[in-house]
Parts: C-alpha cells; sequence; structure tokens
C-alpha cells in the first residue's frame, strides 16, 4: 500500500518528496526551527499531507500556525548565495522544496546565476509584473517569503497559516493572493504591508490560484471538492464555482482572461473553462498524472509527471498536436515573455528544460537545485 492509500509513513529521512497534490493521513513531530517559536494549534486527527508518491516520502503537517499573519524581518533570515550580478536577459526563478531554495537562471547564459535559501520545503512561485518581487510559499514553514528579486534576497518572511501552496500577484504587483492548502480558503495580502485584507471561502484543499490580466477576477483549483472557484478579487466574494475533471491542480489563465484551463490529476485531463460565461468549453486528454498548464500563442503544454511528458494540444480547436519527452517527472511550467519558449522544471531530473514552442523540440536544459517544483508563474522580466 503506497502512501496515497493512507499507508503509515515511515521515519523521517533525507529522500525526495512526493507530489504535492497527493494526500495521505500522516503526521510528524517537526525538527526545532531556527526562528522564534509562534502559537501552533495541533493539526485534527487524521489530517491530510499533500505527499503520495511511493518511493518517496515527506513529513505531513503536525501543527499549523494560524489566525495571526506576522511578518518576520529579513535580519532572521539566511543570506543569499550570489555567482555573479543580476542579470540582463530574463530569470526563471525556480524553487526547489528539497533543497529548499530558489534556483535564479539567466535565460540567455542558460546557467544558475544565484541561489537564495529559503525554508520550510518551499513549492509556489509567483513573480510581480515589474520584475521587482518574488513570492515564494513553504507549505511546511506556513509562510510566505517576500523576495527583492534583484538583490537577490529575502525581505521577510509572511506568515499564513496551514500549509500555503499556490500564489499569485496582479498586474498592479499591489496585492498577493495566497491559498493555505488545508483551510478551504484564498487570502488577499497587501504586497508592502503583509497583512491579509481579505478572506474566500473556496473548495477544498485549494492549489493552483491565478488573477485576470485585467485583476478582476481571482481563480483557485480546489482540488478535493473537483472544481475551480472564481472570486471577486476586489471584495473577496464567491462567483461561481464550476466542476472540472477529477482532481485539478494547477491553473493557468489565458492572456485575455477569458479561459481557464485546470490540469486534473486524477483523471489525467485538462478541463477548459470559459470563465465569461462560467461553463466548461471541453476537456482534452493528456498524459498520466498532469500536473500543470501554459500557454504559448494557440498551443498549450500540459506537464505529465507519471509520463515524463509534456502534451501540447491547440487551444481553439482543443486537438492534440504533440508529445513532448523531455526530463523526468515534469512539474512546473511557464512560457516566455514573447512566447517563443517554454520552460519545464524536471522533479526528479533537477534540471529546466527549455522547449521551443514553435518547434516542440527541447533546445537546452539547465542543471538547477534539488527538486525543482517551480509550481506558478517562475518567469523574471528584468530591467
Amino acid at each position: 500500500m503506497n502512501a496515497r492509500d493512507g499507508a503509515t509513513r515511515p521515519a523521517l529521512c533525507s529522500a525526495k518528496l512526493a507530489p504535492l497534490h497527493a494526500i495521505s493521513a500522516l503526521s510528524f513531530t517537526p525538527a526545532p526551527s531556527v526562528f522564534p517559536a509562534y502559537p501552533v494549534i495541533p493539526a485534527k486527527a487524521g489530517i491530510q499531507s499533500f505527499f503520495d508518491r511511493p518511493k518517496r516520502w515527506i513529513p505531513a503537517f503536525a501543527g499549523m500556525t494560524i489566525g495571526v499573519t506576522r511578518i518576520i524581518s529579513a535580519g532572521m533570515l539566511a543570506g543569499v548565495i550570489s555567482f555573479q550580478s543580476a542579470a540582463r536577459a530574463d530569470e526563471a526563478f525556480i524553487v526547489n522544496q528539497i533543497s529548499e531554495d530558489v534556483s535564479v537562471v539567466d535565460l540567455e547564459a542558460g546557467k544558475v546565476v544565484a541561489t537564495i535559501p529559503i525554508g520550510g520545503k518551499p513549492a509556489g512561485i509567483a513573480v510581480s509584473a515589474d520584475g521587482s518581487r518574488a513570492y515564494v510559499t513553504s507549505p511546511e514553514g506556513n509562510y510566505v517569503s517576500v523576495i527583492d528579486a534583484g538583490a537577490r534576497r529575502v525581505l521577510r518572511r509572511i506568515e499564513v497559516g496551514s500549509a500555503p501552496l499556490g500564489v499569485a500577484v496582479d498586474a498592479s504587483g499591489k496585492r498577493i493572493f495566497v491559498a493555505p492548502w488545508h483551510s478551504a480558503e484564498v487570502h488577499a495580502i497587501d504586497a508592502e504591508t503583509g497583512q491579509i485584507t481579505g478572506t474566500a471561502q473556496v473548495g477544498q484543499s485549494p492549489s493552483g490560484v491565478a488573477v485576470t490580466p485585467d485583476g478582476r477576477l481571482l481563480l483557485t483549483t480546489d482540488r478535493d471538492s473537483d472544481q475551480i472557484s472564481i472570486i471577486d478579487a476586489a471584495t473577496m466574494q464567491m462567483l461561481a464555482a464550476i466542476k472540472t475533471g477529477a482532481r485539478p491542480f494547477g491553473l493557468t489563465v489565458s492572456a485575455e482572461g477569458t479561459r481557464a484551463y485546470t490540469a486534473n490529476v486524477g483523471s489525467n485531463d485538462v478541463t477548459v473553462i470559459d470563465i465569461g460565461e462560467r461553463s466548461v468549453v471541453g476537456t482534452v486528454k493528456v498524459g498520466e498524472r498532469p500536473y500543470a498548464v501554459a500557454i504559448a500563442g494557440r498551443r498549450a503544454f500540459v506537464t505529465n509527471q507519471y509520463a515524463s511528458t509534456v502534451s501540447v494540444f491547440d487551444t481553439e480547436t482543443l486537438e492534440p498536436v504533440a508529445v513532448i519527452n523531455g526530463g523526468y517527472y515534469p512539474e512546473g511550467v511557464t512560457t516566455s515573455r514573447d512566447g517563443g519558449s517554454v520552460y519545464v522544471a524536471n522533479w526528479e531530473s533537477n534540471t529546466l528544460s527549455v522547449i521551443s514552442a514553435e518547434t516542440l523540440k527541447v533546445t537546452a536544459e539547465v542543471t538547477v537545485g534539488d527538486g525543482p517544483r517551480a509550481f506558478g508563474q517562475f518567469i523574471r522580466r528584468t530591467p
């Protein structure tokens, strides 16, 4: 019996983590923290973790800090390891869950130029439109790290509680949205002060988070409710819940803000949703265990964890275009600003693959940290 079937977890070890989308009734005694202790409410009996992979184990959450938002100063954080000054080409901020850091990749040079320590088994990532800030969620630390992207350093940590996973930032850069996995809610947070300014109730196990380009709507994939939630971003009121395939995880909104795409890990497909009409346009079968979706022009690129492939389909006809073999266990995926390249974080290969959106060929691979997850929008625009 594997972990997602509810098997008892073996003792904590240094093996890689299993996928964030899966769950099991596990618990552990957390290691002592190097940061000050805060009030902790014990987890409910049978609380679930999102890790299921048979050959990889990671602690579930034995306790969750909840309720109050706290900001931890930069002086309490580990320093950044820099290899050279900030690059002028666009960069990829790759979140590595096992090594608990972010690899900053110069996409023109094709190499890592800095490593930023994060902690707390980081997973989710969002980069502001102007490239000045990056926001990284740490599910085991119950916080979001605010990174000065140019200086390569963590400015502060915002504690949000209950295993924050998905994160997004609006086009203005003034608000970030964070989905705590265990809370069935999504928070709006002031990016400057770090204070929670609103909370919306959503479905169970919210994972992916996205904001429409105009900033009016907020969307979440609610994995254990088999739905997406559509929320008024200004009032944080729920507007609609739309059924998807089984266990939606990754979420992407089109550049026009008209369609949403969910990667459904339980049914091996992608649900395409008309946001304005609040209706399902269609369903596209892809590979085994799809994790996330990225859009480049008329093509959608879907990372399939268990298949170690990237499925490509036409966003207008919803017909398959190709299947690309790349790194082992692909997870996070996004596109370049010009739509010419697709970037894939490969969990087992510890690499970032670069795919031509035109030829559908892998053109480069960059070695990054251990366990790259990069769940979210991880491309940084540089000055």
